[in-house]
């Protein structure tokens, strides 16, 4: 596919918009430089921009694995390819210095041998023992037959198929490009033998081509043997591997040429080559790196099918993750992604991730909660409002009815009298109301105050002495009974004896309605004849107050501060808490709905409540004041029958007393019941 963009074509120097600038500059003098205008860097700069945008839109629709496994094989590529050439030049070095000090170790013995190393037969080549290549250049002034100094090859090694190598050396004993006992590299030619003439004639003694002689140098008479031997380029039935070996570079050492002459002074006769061909350590290489590349191929394989099944096995964990997220979209915030170890990232971000979805789930729950809450909450206020307004509005109407008719004055008190009790409700439930939403926003409450716990206690037993004289009230203190075995649980028990003064930081005003709306709950909905105990008690428990207002109103919170409190029992930690017990023995509330009185409206017995002036929102109100104060309130059933309020207020921190948190454990020298014949001290 071509590109439908065309590329740009580059601006002339003597463009027109250049001229046009330069005569501009003639005709303006405040111009200082020509300015040039080139559209076509502009439009490279997006042409490269797309193109790199391009590039990246369709890596990222590669996935993750795929590019996991791409850049695990590219770094196995860059591995193997990196170790092969280490492992080749670290070799070729190696076999190269081991070529190079055999050429200056036995130079030497092979030009003192140099007859029987060319009496060898040499026709293994460059394979054989007689693997040298030496060659003498004359430069003392012996010439040839044709006059030029004079060159003998001693020793020339032969391959198969006649062929040789002849490596590419100076000539006529030239030294300028090179160093006399140092090895160099020489290229190589290769060359055929393909005729050697023998021939028998009476000639005079002189030397041959390969540097023979006549002995004595004069006039000759006997027969002397001359071989010719002709090189030429090699033909084309010469194996492959023969010609490449021919081809093959030398290592070559150079040394000054001396002889002793008959009265022993040394003399320089010339220059000699002694080499040794490379095709060996080139074959080695060569074979050494196709094993390499084999290899390479070798791991590159299994470490890209190995990495393809580690990297799809490791991403199976984030498919799942996808495939529950997808799951929790759709509304089921039920799911949870399968737990992993969490020493990995996977187990991690799953333990994560489960957390914040439980967090998620329980916060939608409670938003759920809330709202339904809320609206049953308008529905009831709604409903509460409309009975006093409703009879407000209907004996207003009767008095309108009846005031012009006999006895309307006697009527009209009547009316006016169910209109102040109708409005005396609305007002009660209103301030209950405006309680609440303070309590909501933290306000209309200060926990800084000093509180006497005993005392606020002891008014409200009082009062319902006054609103119920034949119920019996029994003053118990409260104690931990430690548990026994499993059957038999840590628990809290009734005591006898008189009740200590406990003194803690809150709001007394607002403690005191808590006491009195769970003494009015047992003056509304249990007979006037049935026996009551109040009891209060102080106990160590291993809770943190915070947690303790977060918890639930049900049993199972009440049982897990009570083995909180045993633990703090025994362990002498944690923080002291105030327990405040009110016991009744009336009718009770089903275990199912305990939970439910501290709901805002809820009412046991409606009826019963609104003839003695209940809303509803008394118990909501004394949870929203215990929460306040950090404190826990919780409705359980009576042993026999009936119900039983505990609140527990923080004291004080067990290992140090904050300010304002005290407790004396003084007889009370407040009040006391005015029931019991006692006064003020």
């Amino acid at each position: 596919m071509t590109s439908p963009e065309k590329s740009p074509q580059p601006v002339s120097p003597a463009s027109p918009a250049v001229s046009g600038t330069k005569s501009s500059m003639a005709n303006t003098s405040t111009d200082s430089s020509p300015r040039v205008n080139v559209p076509g860097l502009q439009y490279l700069k997006e042409h490269h921009e797309r193109k790199r945008n391009v590039f990246l839109r369709h890596l990222d629709r590669v996935s993750l694995s795929g590019k996991l496994v791409a850049c695990t094989i590219v770094v196995l590529l860059v591995g193997v390819t990196v170790i092969s050439f280490s492992i080749r030049t670290l070799v070729g070095n190696y076999m190269m210095e081991k070529v190079d000090t055999q050429l200056r170790v036995q130079s030497q013995l092979v030009f003192n041998n140099i007859d029987l190393l060319a009496k060898d037969d040499n026709s293994n080549g460059l394979t054989s023992p007689n693997s040298y290549f030496l060659q003498l250049q004359y430069t003392d002034g012996t010439k040839d037959a044709d006059g030029d100094p004079l060159t003998v090859t001693p020793l020339l090694p032969q391959l198969k198929d006649g062929l040789v190598s002849i490596p590419v050396l100076p000539s006529d004993g030239d030294t300028s490009g090179i160093t006399l006992g140092q090895v160099f590299t020489a290229p190589a030619v290769a060359k055929q033998i393909v005729q050697v003439q023998s021939d028998t004639a009476q000639s005079p003694a002189q030397g041959d081509a390969s540097g023979g002689g006549g002995t004595d140098g004069s006039d000759s008479s006997q027969s002397t043997s001359r071989v010719t031997t002709v090189l030429t380029d090699p033909r084309n039935n010469v194996s492959h591997a023969t010609l490449a070996s021919a081809n093959s570079p030398w290592r070559v050492l150079p040394m000054q040429w001396t002889e002793r002459d008959s009265k022993g002074v040394e003399k320089i006769r010339g220059v000699m080559y002694i080499g040794l061909s490379l095709s060996d350590q080139i074959d080695t290489l060569n074979t050494l790196t196709r094993y390499c590349v084999v290899v390479g191929i070798a791991v590159l394989l299994l470490g890209g099918s190995l990495s393809t099944l580690i990297i799809q096995q490791t991403m199976t964990p984030l498919k799942r993750m996808e495939k529950t997220a997808a799951k929790i979209a759709a509304g089921d915030l039920s799911q949870r992604i399968p737990s992993a170890p969490e020493n990995t990232e996977v187990g991690s971000l799953a333990a994560s991730l489960n957390t914040m979805l439980t967090r998620i789930e329980v916060s939608f729950h409670e938003q759920e909660e809330t709202t339904e809450k809320m609206k049953r909450f308008v529905s009831d206020a709604s409903h509460e409002l409309r009975t006093p307004l409703a009879a407000i509005h209907g004996y207003a109407e009767l008095y309108k009815m009846q005031r012009d008719m006999p006895g309307a004055l006697e009527r009209a008190d009547e009316s006016i009298e169910h209109i102040e009790r109708s409005s005396q409700r609305m007002t009660v439930l209103v301030e209950d109301l405006l309680s609440l939403a303070r309590l909501d926003e933290g306000r209309g409450i200060d926990v800084t105050g000093s509180v006497n716990l005993a005392s606020l206690v002891t008014d409200a037993v009082d009062d319902l002495h006054a609103l119920d004289p034949n119920r019996t009230i029994m003053r118990n203190r409260l104690a931990l009974a430690p548990g026994r075995d499993m059957s038999h649980p840590a628990s809290l028990q009734l005591a006898d004896g008189g009740w200590e003064a406990v003194t803690l930081s809150g709001d007394a005003s607002r403690l005191r309605q808590v006491v009195t709306n769970i003494v009015g709950n047992i003056h509304r909905y249990t007979p006037a004849d049935s026996p009551a105990e109040v009891a209060i008690g102080t106990m160590p428990a291993a809770i943190d107050p915070r947690q303790l207002s977060q918890m639930p109103t049900t049993e199972a919170s009440m049982r897990r501060f009570i083995d909180a409190a045993e633990v703090g029992a025994s362990m002498q930690t944690g923080y002291r808490y105030a327990v405040l017990q009110f016991v009744d023995h009336g009718p009770g509330v089903p275990p199912e709905s305990r939970s439910k009185i501290f709901e805002r409206f809820y009412t046991a017995d409606p009826s019963r409540a609104r003839q003695k002036g209940g809303t509803g929102l008394g118990m909501a109100i004394a949870q929203s004041v215990v929460k306040a104060h950090h404190g826990f309130i919780c409705a359980t059933g009576t042993e026999g029958g009936g119900l039983t309020f505990t609140v527990i207020l923080p004291i004080e921190r067990m290992a140090s007393a904050p300010a304002g948190h005290q407790t004396q454990t003084k007889p009370a020298k407040t009040k006391t019941s005015w029931f019991s014949g006692e006064r003020k001290a």
